[in-house]
């Protein structure tokens, strides 16, 4: 800290007390019983006041600077203006000893000696406080919230703005030790407000706002009559007898004396925010000062320690910004930093320290040696295990201990010093003096090594990183750089006031000086760039400038360095530049020029730098085909130009080593056509073909369809047209393609229909197919496209493509619901397993929806299909089961579509003898597994009921039992239940109208029978009418060994006559039916018929005995009683004679024909002929009227 007198006067009187005006430009003073304004700037006596009439003790101006008041022994305070106007005066019962402006509402508190008062611009009167003793200072906070006032009697109170009193302090002197001056650190940076107390207890405390004090208190060893903050809190000025102005840190630790006086300094103030001080003493003199704080720093590479606030010491990481602070609670006077050691000299001590770990980011420093002595010394310097002191001439080297190991006497006054490194205790001193001479010294060698000397002072030095050449700033601000070997001057530069080499870059150094930075390569000019401060490092691509108090990193960019190495062609050195830092377009700009330059490691490191994958790829591809004994750098540099869009430069390289193909190669990559047919001339028409294919591909590419499929065209590329004018669907263009071509060129004629095919053209489809002469796939267009009429035409025309045609007919129309049309295309094209499964799902699907009816027709539709696939030998046992077993399902589902029908519909079709029949069908005919959809509960329920109404009491009372072990559903619950009990008081026996009658042995069977639907005397089948469900008097028999069926039917149409017998029965014949009619005759009575004869003798036995007729039996019957199911093989035919011949009977024909059931389907004919009309088709086969007959 340096002290500079600004200007100093003398008053008359005593200098009471100082206020600067708010910005600096006047100083008010209180001497004598007057005011005296003094301009700050050069201590011109501006106006004397003339207002009190006695001794002025205090003066405080406002913080708004609009007006200052004035307090007097005359126990009045004045108000005056800026513009040096008194405006308002009130009075105390006692002098006023001090005042003091609220900072923020500008509230005027005036302290006397028994009393204190609050005044402000908005109050007409003054509210005053009694006080225990003399106020003697008076303090706000920053905030304005409390005042402070100091007591004669050693009590500091605190109160509110109001003059409450909220803390009472209370020195340990008591009045023995007065509060003679107090002042609120106005740093806004602290987080409680400070209070620095000054009494004449000869001690500076400090205390917080709630009361308590912050550290101990500091022994001043004089009487202290003020003290006063610098603007931002960082020191404190502090006078009294002991005839000078102190500066202390805010922590109280004294860095130093301000100005001796003659007298007793009063009063001392700080002008706002500045360094200038201002100081009144005793005997009236004035004295301006103005401080000097210098620069107290150090640094070592990216590493720089600077004293803060005076007795701290920062050190800054440049590079990574990290801050650490030191704290030595004194003065700090020098700094030196080298490595992983950091001296700090301090008045009475040095103190030295150490990183805690060689990690190059580490901040943590401990304190490694204190050598507790004083020292006097210009400069510090600090090695690993010494520390040089250098003072005047004379350099000193100590060990941390403090003892002295070696001296150097200079011939001149030491400019400059610096540590350039070396083993540790064995360091090299880089000494610059005054007289121009530089040396070398080692602080292990007492003989200083003379380097070279110059005419000039030296004012900087540095060395570069291999020491070979020495950068020198004179005290003219000229920059030498000298070669150290033969003390040549290299080259010089004019306006540098500092200088440093890049420690990474043997060839760089920079200067700054006239503000600008300087930057120079080897013998290159001089680049230059703005910036303020001085250069005091440089390392890669940053310079460490220091400006004013601070040092900082500048990120400066090397490029123009490696601009002019590039110029020179000098590739590997402007490589070294660039890894210093320059931007990604001067890294790009490298690679290129060194690529150029055919230096292929320098441009693939330049490259690696920007990730550009693509040249690396390129220098990876020349350096194996180098490896591999390419030497042609034509070609080489021929594919650099290439890459770099130089085209017609790499196509002149390109032929002038005989590669005219690449170059070629390279229009047509690039679409430069023209250029391509330029270089080609009229050369190979092969090539020019394939320059016509790729850029009709390059027209393709670039969205230029038509063009492209002309270019192929005329290329005869023809399936490259063909696909892209599929892929935009022009027909027409397709088909005239088509046309033009020839039909051995199958694959663009299978594309070209393709295409036609799937743009919904499928006449020019089969068009293209015809002409091919494809004609399987114009089956599978004919069938893709639904065009099932060309289809079974092409079929019909050639069978081999039936399956073709006819199984994805029948899919379609399954997936279209067509089941039963699909059956028979299946059926049709010989997927026999494909038909039998669609019947087998609509049945499955009828029984599960409850539609028996057609779960037996399907049944019925399946078991033929089984008939027909029996045929085949290998397979005729298994499907003649299934026949017999889906016969008798589509039996049993017929049947019970009347009883589901009745149970669920309000309303039936059927009479209860039909029901009754079928219900007593159905319970006979059920095996033990009951088939699925068929509820034996609703049938036992049907039979029931019926029995009950026609009088079959005895079977209803047992289907009502039969039905109390069954789960009966809740909705018939009820009826069964009322059913159980009426029928109770019903005969225990069954109506004899309704017992059957067997045809053959004329016994009356029981309603409920246990062995089945056949005779229990005779064991023959009853044959049930398929409408009314009644006994048919009909009797199956069976033709003798040897009788063929053609013969039996050619012996049963002789119809030899009987004598005395006449015809009762006549036979009508048509297109739907067979019907026998009874016709009256006179004589009913003739001889016995031998097939009666028959029946008579082979009657009875536990055994069924079929009727066995013989030639003589078959040629006495009539056409008109026999009925015959012609089955289609494996099957033979069935043979029935009619008992009653006048009871007509009617068979469905189709039934029988191919399609026939094994369940008699045979009718009453009035029955029959009703149902037709009703169904408009056989109810059972679903054969309709019109269809025609077998």
């Amino acid at each position: 800290m340096r002290v500079v007198l600004t200007w100093r006067d003398k008053a008359e009187h005593c200098i009471n007390d100082i206020a600067f005006k708010p910005d600096g430009t006047q100083l008010i003073l209180a001497a004598g019983d007057r005011l005296l304004v003094y301009d700050t700037s050069d201590g011109t006596l501006l106006q004397p006041l003339k207002g009190h009439k006695d001794t002025v003790y205090c003066v405080a101006y406002a913080k708004d600077g609009k007006r200052f008041a004035s307090g007097s022994a005359d126990k009045s305070v004045i108000i005056w203006t800026s513009k040096l106007e008194g405006i308002l005066k009130y009075t105390h019962n006692d002098s006023i000893q001090c005042v003091s402006y609220n900072p923020v509402t500008h509230q005027l508190a005036s302290c006397s000696s028994s009393d204190f008062g609050l005044w402000s611009p908005e109050q007409k009167s003054v509210s005053k406080d009694k006080s225990s003793s003399k106020i003697i200072c008076c303090s706000w906070t920053n905030d304005g919230q409390y005042l402070a006032l100091g007591l004669f009697n050693g009590i500091i109170s605190i109160r509110n703005k109001n003059g409450e009193e909220k803390v009472k302090i209370e020195r340990p002197g008591g009045s023995l030790s007065p509060i003679w001056s107090i002042c609120w650190n106005p740093s806004r940076e602290e987080h409680n407000d400070i209070l620095a107390v000054a009494d004449w207890g000869q001690k500076l405390s400090f205390y917080q706002l709630s009361g308590k004090q912050i550290g101990k208190d500091r022994v001043l060893n004089f009487d202290p009559c003020c003290i006063s903050y610098f603007t931002k809190g960082e020191y404190i000025l502090l006078g009294g007898s002991d005839k000078q102005a102190s500066l202390f840190t805010k922590d109280g630790v004294r860095l130093g004396t301000v100005g001796e006086q003659n007298s007793w300094v009063w009063t001392c103030r700080v002008k706002p925010d500045s360094n200038y001080v201002v100081v009144g003493c005793q005997d009236g003199t004035i004295s301006f000062y103005q401080l000097i704080f210098s620069t107290v720093h150090g640094l070592y590479k990216d590493r720089y320690a600077y004293r803060d606030s005076m007795t701290d010491v920062i050190v800054q990481h440049l590079i990574t910004e990290q801050k650490v602070r030191i704290k030595c609670k004194e003065l700090v006077k020098k700094i030196a930093i080298y490595r992983n050691r950091l001296a700090i000299q301090l008045p009475e001590k040095i103190l030295i320290y150490e990183l805690y770990s060689e990690d190059s980011s580490d901040m943590h420093y401990r304190v490694k040696e204190r050598i507790v002595k004083k020292f006097e010394c210009n400069l510090l310097v600090v090695c690993a295990s010494h520390i040089i002191l250098c003072q005047e001439k004379r350099l000193q080297c100590l060990s941390f201990s403090g003892v002295k190991e070696r001296e150097w006497q200079m011939e001149s006054l030491i400019r400059y010093i610096k540590v350039i490194g070396g083993p540790p205790g064995r360091e090299g001193l880089l000494v610059g003096l005054k007289n121009g001479q530089i040396l070398k010294i080692f602080v292990d060698n007492l003989f200083a090594i003379v380097l070279l000397k110059q005419a000039t002072a030296v004012r900087c030095l540095d060395m570069s990183a291999s020491r070979k050449k020495l950068a020198v700033v004179d005290e003219n601000d000229t920059c030498l750089v000298y070669d150290i070997h033969t003390k040549e001057l290299l080259f010089q530069e004019p306006n540098a006031n500092s200088v440093a080499w890049n420690t990474q870059c043997e060839d760089m150094l920079c200067f700054s000086g006239g503000g600008y930075l300087n930057i120079k390569a080897s013998t290159f000019p001089v680049h230059r760039q703005k910036l303020q401060g001085f250069v005091v490092g440089y390392n890669g691509s940053k310079i460490f400038c220091l400006h004013v108090f601070s040092i900082s990193a500048v990120e400066v960019p090397q490029s123009a360095p490696m601009y002019q190495y590039l110029d020179r062609k000098m590739f590997k050195e402007a490589y070294q530049i660039a890894c210093l830092g320059v931007t990604d377009t001067d890294w790009r700009e490298l690679a290129m020029e060194a690529l150029e330059g055919l230096d292929f490691e320098t441009a693939k490191k330049a490259f690696i730098r920007v990730q550009d994958l693509r040249y690396l790829e390129l220098i990876s591809s020349i350096e194996e085909r180098k490896k591999r004994g390419e030497t042609n750098n034509d070609l080489f540099l021929a594919d650099v130009f290439s890459y770099q869009g130089k085209f017609h430069e790499a196509a002149k390289l390109y032929k002038r080593s005989g590669h005219e193909n690449l170059a070629l190669e390279m229009y047509t990559d690039l679409r430069m056509f023209e250029c391509a047919k330029d270089f080609l001339g009229s050369g190979d028409p092969k090539e020019t073909k394939m320059l016509i294919t790729k850029q009709a591909d390059w027209a393709r590419n670039i969205k230029e369809p038509k063009a492209a499929v002309e270019m192929y065209i005329s290329a005869g590329e023809h399936v490259k047209a063909i696909e892209i004018c599929g892929d935009h669907g022009w027909v027409d263009t397709l088909i005239d393609i088509a046309r033009k071509l020839d039909k051995a060129e199958r694959e663009p004629l299978m594309l070209c229909a393709t295409y036609l095919k799937k743009l919904d053209s499928p006449g020019y489809a089969a068009e293209t197919y015809l002409k091919m002469g494809d004609l399987k796939s114009l089956v599978q267009l004919h069938v893709e496209t639904q065009c099932w009429d060309e289809a079974f035409a092409l079929g019909e025309k050639h069978p081999e493509f039936k399956d073709d045609i006819y199984v994805p007919y029948a899919q379609w129309l399954a997936e279209n619901d067509r089941f039963e049309e699909a059956q028979q295309a299946f059926h049709k094209a010989g997927r026999q397993r494909e038909a039998v499964q669609v019947l087998e799902q609509l049945t499955d699907n009828a029984v599960a929806e409850s539609r028996f009816n057609d779960a037996a027709y399907y049944y019925w539709m399946l078991s033929m299909q089984c008939l027909d696939i029996a045929q085949d030998p290998a397979q005729k046992d298994v499907m003649l089961g299934k026949f017999h077993h889906f016969q008798r399902l589509a039996e049993l589902y017929h049947g019970y579509h009347a009883i589901h029908r009745h149970t669920e519909d309000p309303f039936s079709v059927h009479g209860p003898e039909t029901l009754f029949n079928i219900s007593r069908f159905l319970l006979h005919s059920l095996p033990k597994d009951t088939p699925s959809g068929i509820s034996k509960v609703k049938i036992l329920f049907t039979l029931a009921k019926q029995s009950k109404a026609l009088g079959a009491y005895r079977l209803a009372r047992h289907a009502y039992d039969k039905l109390r072990g069954l789960y009966i559903p809740a909705r018939f619950q009820k009826s069964i239940e009322l059913g159980t009990l009426t029928i109770r008081a019903k005969p225990f026996h069954d109506s004899e109208e309704l017992v059957p009658l067997c045809y053959r042995c004329s016994t009356n069977n029981p309603l409920l029978n246990n062995l089945g639907n056949v005779c229990i005397n005779c064991r023959q089948p009853f044959i049930f009418s398929a409408s009314s469900y009644d006994v048919l008097h009909l009797v199956e028999f069976c033709l003798e060994e040897g009788i063929t069926d053609e013969e039996a039917i050619s012996l049963i149409d002789l119809e030899a006559p009987r004598p005395k017998r006449e015809d009762r029965q006549q036979e009508t014949i048509n297109n739907s039916s067979q019907i026998l009619q009874l016709v009256e005759t006179k004589d009913s009575m003739g001889d016995e018929d031998p097939f009666t004869a028959k029946l008579s003798f082979e009657q009875g036995g536990s055994e069924f005995v079929p009727v066995v007729v013989s030639r003589l039996v078959l040629r006495s019957m009539s056409r008109r009683d026999v009925i015959i199911k012609r089955w289609p093989p494996p099957l033979r035919w069935q043979y029935f004679r009619s008992l009653l011949p006048d009871a007509s009977i009617t068979m469905c024909p189709s039934c029988f024909q191919g399609f026939g059931l094994i369940f008699p389907q045979m009718f009453h004919s009035e029955d029959y002929e009703l149902l037709v009309l009703q169904h408009g088709c056989c109810p059972y086969c679903r054969r309709r009227k019109d269809d025609p007959g077998p």
